[in-house]
C-alpha cells in the first residue's frame, strides 16, 4: 500500500495507532461483552481508580475521574502550562538571535555572511523540522514528559557546545542539534494543551501560546542588545551561555510537571487495577505502544501523510509557515531597512518592537470566539472549528495592508517620511503573525483532535524550512530589488492569502468532514476524553 494516498478506514486505523491497545501486557485479555458482567461491587471498585466499563468489555475513563488530565485541579495545570510556554518562548528567542549571532561571529570566526547565516540560523531551522517530524509522535505513542525533560537537557549540554567550539562545523552541528531538541516545546506543546483543555477552554490557552511563541519570534534580536550592554558588543557567547543557564532551569522544572498523555495514564491506572484487584481489561486507547520498526514504519509516516493527503493541513501549514518565516526574514532585512532611516548599531533592532505591540490586538478576537462558542454551547449545539476563524479572516488582510505600508513608506521611494509610519505596518504584521498561529493552530487541534501534534508536525516542518531559507534570500533580495520593491514581492504573496481565508470559512467544513483521518480522530476523542468536544 502506498502510504501517502488515501486509504479505506482500516488504513487509516492502522495509520494512526487507533483501537484496543493490544500490546500493553496488563490490559490485553481478551474479554468480551458476553464475559464481561457488570454488577455494583465492579462498578464501586472501577470508581475508584476513575474507570468505568463500556458495553464492549473496554476500560474507559469516568467523566469526573481525577487522573484524567483534563479533570486536574486549575493550579496543577496552570503550572505545567506556564512552563511548558514559557519554554518555548525562550527557545524561539534563541533561534531568531541566529542572524545576530552571525552577524556578531563574521569576523570572530572569519566568515562570510551567507556562512555564517547557515551556521548559526539555517542549521537550528532545519534541525527544528526534522525534530518536528520525530517527536510529535514519538510523544503521542510513548509519552510527554520524558521527552520534555530529555530534549531540554540536551539542548541545554549543545548550547554550552555551540559557544565553545571555534570552527563553523561544530557549530552547524551544536546549532542543529539545539534545533532538534527545540521542536519539542514548539510542537509537542500543542498535543499537551489538547490533552489539557476542551475546545471552549483551548480559546485562550491557544492563544497564550500563539502570544508567547510570536514575543519569542520578536525578542530573539532584541536579545541580543542585552549582550551588547553588558559587554560594549555583540557577543554570541553570551546568547549561548545564558541560553544553557536558562534551559538548564527549565529541566528542572520540567521534573515537576505531570505526564499529560491520557491514553498512557489510562493504560497506568489499568495496570493499577489489575496489581491491586486482580481484575485485567482491554482499554480503549488512541495509542499503540509499537516497536521501533512499527514506529519508523508507522508514527513517522502520519506527520507527512497528512500534509500530502490532507486539503486542510496542507493549506493551513502553506499560509501560517509563510506568515512565521516572514519574521525570520526581517530579522536579518529590518536592521538595514532602518539603518537608511537613521538608526545605528543595535539600535536597529528595536524596530522589532511594533510587531510585539500588535500581538495584544488579538484579545479581542478571544473574546468573539469565547461568545461564540458560549452561545453554541448553552443552546447545546455542536461546535464547529470554522467557527474560531474569524481573526484569521481579519488577520489575512491585515498582513496584507501592513506590508503595503511598510513597502512604501521607506527609502528610497519615500526618502523623507517619519521612520514611525512604516512602524504602523509592522504592527498590523505583529498582529496578523499571531493571529495566524493563534487561529491556524487551533483551528488542526479542533479539526485533529488528539493527534493534534501530528497535524501541527507537518506545519512545523514546513515552517522551520522556510524560517531556515527565508534569511539567506534576504540579503540578495533586497540589495537587487530594492526595498521597496523587495517588500512589496512580500505584500502581494500575502494579499494572495486573503482569498484563502474567506474559502476556509465557507467551505473549511464541508472539506473536514470528508476527512477520513480528521473523522475517525474525532470518533476515538469521543470515545477516550472525559471532557469532550461536540465537534460536528
Amino acid at each position: 500500500m502506498n502510504l501517502f494516498e488515501k486509504g479505506n478506514d482500516e488504513d487509516i486505523e492502522a495509520l494512526s495507532g487507533l483501537g484496543i491497545a493490544s500490546d500493553d501486557k496488563s490490559t490485553t485479555t481478551k474479554s468480551t461483552l458476553a464475559e464481561v458482567e457488570v454488577n455494583p461491587e465492579l462498578e464501586e471498585t472501577l470508581k475508584k481508580f476513575g474507570l468505568r466499563l463500556e458495553s464492549d468489555g473496554c476500560l474507559n475513563w469516568q467523566m469526573d475521574a481525577s487522573a484524567h488530565p483534563r479533570n486536574w485541579s486549575v493550579p496543577r495545570r496552570a503550572f505545567d502550562t506556564s512552563v511548558l510556554l514559557a519554554l518555548d518562548l525562550y527557545t524561539t528567542a534563541i533561534s531568531t538571535s541566529g542572524p545576530s549571532m552571525a552577524q556578531a561571529a563574521m569576523k570572530e570566526m572569519n566568515l562570510g555572511h551567507i556562512k555564517s547565516l547557515i551556521a548559526f540560523s539555517s542549521m537550528y531551522q532545519f534541525g527544528q523540522a526534522l525534530g518536528g517530524v520525530v517527536f510529535p509522535p514519538y510523544s503521542e505513542c510513548f509519552g510527554r514528559k520524558a521527552v520534555y525533560i530529555a530534549t531540554t537537557l540536551i539542548y541545554c549540554l549543545a548550547c554550552v557546545l555551540t559557544a565553545e567550539v571555534p570552527t563553523m562545523a561544530g557549530v552547524c552541528v551544536g546549532r542543529f542539534i539545539c534545533g532538534i531538541m527545540s521542536a519539542v516545546p514548539s510542537v509537542v506543546v500543542e498535543g499537551s494543551i489538547e490533552d489539557l483543555f476542551n475546545m471552549k477552554s483551548r480559546v485562550w490557552i491557544v492563544f497564550l501560546w500563539a502570544c508567547a511563541t510570536t514575543a519569542g519570534l520578536v525578542l530573539g534580536p532584541i536579545y541580543d542588545i542585552i549582550s551588547t550592554v553588558i559587554d560594549g558588543s555583540s557577543n554570541r557567547k553570551w546568547v549561548l551561555f545564558t541560553g544553557a543557564i536558562v534551559t538548564g532551569v527549565f529541566t528542572l522544572l520540567l521534573l515537576f510537571i505531570r505526564e499529560s498523555r491520557p491514553s498512557r495514564l489510562l493504560a497506568q491506572q489499568a495496570a493499577k487495577l489489575q496489581h491491586k484487584k486482580g481484575l485485567s481489561y482491554p482499554i480503549h486507547s488512541a495509542d499503540v505502544t509499537p516497536n521501533l520498526a512499527t514506529f519508523s514504519r508507522i508514527a513517522l509516516i502520519r506527520p507527512l501523510r497528512l500534509f500530502f493527503t490532507e486539503p486542510i493541513v496542507f493549506f493551513v501549514s502553506l499560509m501560517s509557515a509563510v506568515s512565521w518565516a516572514l519574521i525570520y526574514l526581517f530579522a536579518e532585512s529590518l536592521p538595514s531597512v532602518y539603518a537608511s532611516l537613521g538608526f545605528t548599531g543595535p539600535s536597529t533592532s528595536l524596530a522589532f518592537i511594533p510587531l510585539l505591540l500588535g500581538i495584544p490586538l488579538s484579545i479581542l478576537f478571544r473574546i468573539h470566539d469565547q461568545r461564540v462558542l458560549g452561545r453554541r454551547e448553552c443552546a447545546n449545539l455542536a461546535l464547529n472549528p470554522e467557527q474560531k476563524l474569524t481573526g484569521f479572516v481579519i488577520a489575512a488582510p491585515a498582513l496584507a495592508v501592513g506590508l503595503w505600508i511598510f513597502a512604501w513608506t521607506i527609502p528610497p521611494a519615500v526618502p523623507n517620511l517619519h521612520w514611525a509610519v512604516s512602524m504602523i505596518g509592522l504592527v498590523l504584521v505583529g498582529f496578523a503573525t499571531n493571529e495566524f498561529a493563534c487561529t491556524l493552530s487551533g483551528y488542526l487541534a479542533d479539526s485533529y483532535t488528539i493527534y493534534a501534534s501530528s497535524a501541527f508536525a507537518a506545519l512545523a516542518f514546513l515552517r522551520a524550512v522556510l524560517a531556515g531559507i527565508f534569511p539567506l534570500f534576504a540579503p540578495k533580495m533586497y540589495s537587487a530589488m530594492g526595498q521597496n520593491l523587495a517588500s512589496t514581492v512580500l505584500a502581494t504573496v500575502a494579499t494572495c492569502f486573503c482569498g484563502a481565508a474567506l474559502l476556509f470559512m465557507k467551505y473549511g467544513k464541508a472539506v473536514r468532514q470528508k476527512s477520513k483521518f480528521a473523522g475517525h480522530s474525532l470518533v476515538v476523542n469521543r470515545a477516550t476524553q472525559v471532557k469532550g468536544d461536540n465537534v460536528e
